[in-house]
């Protein structure tokens, strides 16, 4: 690789490599050690085509949700089996891989800069900004911007827009895939609100269950679906929609949840 070679958005491929190895090193023992990461569906990874992949995910905080997605793309690339295995994954990292964030949330600090260097794809969001509700129209340069990392690449984006569960689908991912018709690729995960804080930068606490299942590709019809039925189809492939609330009581599922967590076994072989 030249060592000044460039991406679409002009990061030096290079240095995004270091990036991501660095911060793949750092990050590796909150998936494997202080809080072991269940994987499934990894093998759906290795079948997906180079490009215009978009993973549809909820989202539980800031960074750590993603940091993980780009250990389980490495490691199933190289061949690993729902395992993040032996860090030598991340030696020769795929490097478009983007994710999309929010602007302000980018700009926050000098870490969050680092990060979007990595690989953000940072858009202005159209319902809040500073913590307030706000209502303003779409940039076409956030749009251009998203399928410009499509085409190079693959998506990650987390259509609530939230950390906060069960909130609803912003339709603009709806529009993304009607638009430029991408492999969709619906990921579930859980553990890393109880893991985690809020921005997924530190560990709040240890011995939690954390979860990541990589579901098939969504058949969509990209031509006669609705916008409405997309976002729907959505919310159950991402579990987010009102009625898995209704599965199983709060109080009940708390209690299962503490069950499992005395069952499962935390220090396995690093």
């Amino acid at each position: 690789m030249p060592i000044f070679k460039r991406n679409p958005f002009g990061h030096i491929l290079f240095l995004k490599k270091w990036l991501v190895r660095i911060f793949g090193v750092i990050s590796h023992g909150r998936y494997r050690r202080f809080n072991k990461l269940q994987i499934e569906g990894s093998e759906i990874i290795r079948d997906l085509p180079e490009t215009n992949v978009l993973f549809v995910s909820n989202h539980q905080t800031y960074f750590a949700d993603v940091a993980a997605m780009f250990h389980v793309f490495n490691a199933a690339l190289k061949g690993r089996v729902d395992s993040l295995k032996n860090i030598g994954y991340i030696w020769q990292p795929k490097l478009n891989i983007y994710f999309i964030a929010a602007s302000e949330t980018m700009k926050s600090g000098l870490l969050p800069k680092i990060f979007a260097y990595a690989g953000s794809v940072s858009i202005d969001r159209t319902w809040r900004s500073a913590g307030k509700e706000v209502n303003r129209q779409v940039k076409m340069s956030d749009i251009s911007n998203i399928k410009k990392a499509l085409d190079d690449g693959w998506v990650i984006t987390f259509p609530q827009g939230t950390t906060k569960p069960f909130k609803p689908i912003r339709r603009g991912t709806a529009h993304i895939i009607k638009t430029y018709k991408p492999v969709v690729v619906p990921i579930v995960i859980d553990g890393f609100r109880r893991s985690f804080d809020k921005k997924g930068l530190i560990i709040k606490k240890r011995n939690i269950l954390q979860s990541m299942v990589i579901k098939p590709p969504m058949e969509i019809d990209y031509e006669n679906e609705t916008v409405d039925e997309i976002v729907k189809r959505i919310e159950f492939e991402i579990e987010q929609h009102p009625s898995f609330l209704k599965v199983v009581p709060v109080e009940e599922y708390a209690r299962q949840e503490e069950e499992l967590n005395k069952k499962r076994k935390f220090w396995d072989l690093y």
